[in-house]
């Protein structure tokens, strides 16, 4: 049963988050965004709001992929670490 409840309860969560944490960025996006308080077209634009966030999220994907597909590894390594003399 709990095998069918966790992609449920990740798809739940998927959804649940709010749009804003799906927006993507780059750096050309953010050094257009920090180089004035005035918009792309002339006008005060919010659109740098959420865009250090959205580089945030994309940054911290792959780690979070990498830890979950090599998890076993990365623990037996802390265990030999934690039990090496010296």
């Amino acid at each position: 049963m709990q095998a069918r409840l966790l992609p449920l309860v990740i798809l739940a969560i998927l959804f649940l988050v709010p749009d804003v944490a799906w927006a993507q960025g780059c750096a050309m996006c953010k050094a257009v965004v920090e180089n004035g308080e005035t918009g792309v077209f002339g006008g005060h634009q919010k659109v740098g709001e959420g865009l250090n966030t959205g580089i945030l999220y994309l940054m911290a994907v792959p780690y979070v992929l990498l830890f979950l597909l090599f998890r076993k590894r990365i623990v037996s390594f802390v265990k030999e670490m934690s039990s090496a003399q010296g």
